[in-house]
């Protein structure tokens, strides 16, 4: 039998990774231009955390991926748009994946360890050095852009989905739809 809908655990994962990567964006976004106080340390670490949460939630999305396959799409949808759609949602996965990954390597080069949630300190992946850090947090940051624009394209396709095409690409996505 065809599944028509993202499963209910698909659905959790696709709006709480949501959820997470939009604070954590604006809250890099709000915290770098602050002076460096105990309120702005704290934004980091609040930061990392959203961060690598986001990055476990990627995996687990994952592996839920692997054993339960995304509904099809609409047979009358012309080909490029499928394999943009393809194209575009494995690029998601791999920023979800590398964005958490190069703000870990670059706190680690700049000799600040994650401790996520406060609770669970994570190994440094690389030595402390300072060059490597401004290379580091230029490729975090240009990592972060470009999920930005390809959010922007995800949320524009799925708009024009619902209301030019009129199909139910974007419903099966909708939670309680």
């Amino acid at each position: 039998m065809t599944q028509y809908r993202y499963t209910g655990t698909a659905l959790a994962l696709h709006w709480l990774a949501a959820l997470l990567i939009f604070c954590g964006f604006g809250l890099g976004l709000f915290m770098t231009g602050l002076e460096i106080t105990p309120d702005k340390l704290r934004y980091y670490a609040w930061h990392k955390w959203l961060g690598i949460t986001v990055f476990l939630l990627a995996a687990a999305r994952l592996a839920w991926r692997s054993a339960h396959p995304a509904p099809p799409l609409p047979d009358e949808m012309p080909d490029w748009q499928v394999r943009s759609s393809r194209a575009a949602h494995a690029l998601l996965y791999v920023l979800m994946l590398a964005i958490p990954l190069s703000g870990w390597i670059y706190s680690s080069a700049t000799g600040v360890s994650v401790v996520y949630l406060g609770l669970v300190p994570l190994p440094d992946l690389i030595a402390k050095d300072r060059e490597t850090a401004k290379i580091l947090l230029l490729l975090h940051n240009s990592l972060n852009y470009l999920l930005a624009a390809t959010v922007t394209v995800h949320i524009a396709a799925a708009l024009k989905h619902h209301f030019v095409d009129r199909d139910d690409v974007l419903a099966r996505m909708l939670p309680g739809r």
